[in-house]
């Protein structure tokens, strides 16, 4: 089940594959205990991640979007895990998409050909990297700014590389991208003369509706920023700039946005683990991420847990107990997790139990590794690895 095997046709140089390589083999030996054991008798707190689940989520993904207009291009800003982009890939995805020029990085040399940075990048640093990974991957990048754009098209120039970007479009978040059609058409009239860099389309990506828990505003919120988004297309293609790609969505309006005619692609990641926040939005899916903790303090009726706020996400709704979903959390400290309980809970001192993250994406970067488990027994350890420059020598040229 190991596929850090790089693709033959990248060539980063020897020393960052010894690097990405000897990272793996480093988390892989320090959490190997654990392959053969039960899930419930892992160090606390674990990071486990059911890989029966993720197979199922991937297939009804899959399954779903074949009967929408959009492809799907998953957000790894969840996983952070080039297995799990391997899976998605070999299942029907495009791509992916990164949230960081690291996580893109990492992303390209573990052999994934097409992958967007659905953010800007911005700073020297980061911008040279991003330049030099061009001349071994296919990237692109997001942009809303010419400033931004330059700088761009002044380091690939210098790197010898090419990127391709989108543009921008602010749908309603209040974020990034372009406000207007007119600044859309601007900057992509400034982009055509830039060196090194080609428009391909635009990103809008309507964040804001995700928080939606009525389905029916949801729908009528996203409807309403892919319009806007429309209007856009409209205007870049009258001045002579039709958008290949449309990039748009995520897993909580995935099977909205996913359906609207002109977007070309999703950018849904959290699907693959769904959360208590995102699995109260959108149907099929399965919990598929979870973090065991043990119970380390028991006086009365109350229960605490070694897996407060610095083992799992407690992002716009609380984590829960996987076994008893009916108890809500009292308080969750740093260290700590406080449950008040009745006779109808089990657990004693020293038992542990998984919790469903109430959102995974702020989860998974708190570890450095999935225990990865299959019928209920841990069979591989997968390492979390898009951590930042440091990582695999991502900073070499």
């Amino acid at each position: 089940m190991r596929h850090e095997e790089l693709d033959p046709g990248h060539e980063p140089g020897r020393r960052e594959i010894v690097m990405i390589t000897e990272w793996h083999e480093h988390i892989r030996k320090a959490y190997g205990s654990a392959i053969g054991r039960s899930r419930r008798e892992l160090i606390t707190p674990a990071l486990i991640m059911d890989l029966d689940v993720v197979r199922r989520n991937i297939k009804f993904m899959t399954e779903r979007l074949s009967t929408l207009p959009a492809r799907l291009r998953p957000h790894v800003k969840c996983q952070k895990n080039t297995e799990l982009a391997r899976l998605q890939v070999d299942a029907g995805a495009i791509g992916v998409c990164t949230a960081t020029v690291w996580e893109a990085i990492v992303m390209s040399r573990a052999g994934i050909k097409d992958v967007l940075i659905a953010n800007q990048v911005g700073g020297c640093e980061k911008i040279a990297a991003l330049a030099r990974e061009a001349k071994h991957g296919y990237l692109t990048v997001a942009v809303d700014n010419p400033k931004n754009a330059r700088d761009i098209s002044a380091a690939v120039q210098e790197a010898g590389s090419k990127l391709d970007v989108l543009i921008e479009v602010d749908v309603g978040m209040g974020r990034g991208g372009v406000r207007s059609a007119k600044e859309a058409v601007t900057l992509a009239q400034h982009l055509a003369r830039l060196p090194g860099l080609r428009l391909r389309g635009v990103q809008g990506y309507e964040g804001h509706c995700m928080l939606e828990p009525d389905q029916a505003v949801r729908i009528q919120k996203a409807t309403a920023a892919m319009d806007f988004l429309g209007t856009v297309i409209n205007s870049l293609s009258a001045a002579g700039f039709p958008c290949e790609v449309v990039s748009s969505g995520g897993t909580g309006t995935y099977d909205i946005t996913g359906n609207n005619p002109r977007v070309t692609e999703i950018q849904a990641g959290s699907y693959v683990f769904m959360d208590n926040f995102h699995g109260s939005l959108v149907p099929g899916f399965s919990k598929a991420l979870t973090v065991l903790g043990t119970v380390v303090i028991q006086h009365g009726n109350t229960i605490v847990l070694d897996s407060g706020r610095k083992s799992i996400g407690i992002d716009f709704v609380l984590p829960t107990m996987a076994d008893y979903p009916f108890y809500q959390a009292r308080y969750f400290a740093e260290e700590h997790a406080l449950f008040d309980v009745d006779e109808r809970c089990g657990l004693k001192l020293g038992d542990t139990v998984e919790l469903v993250p109430g959102y995974a994406p702020t989860t998974v970067n708190l570890y450095d590794a999935y225990h990865v488990v299959e019928k209920d027994v841990v069979v591989d350890i997968w390492p979390i690895i898009p951590r930042g420059p440091g990582h695999g020598g991502i900073l070499a040229g």
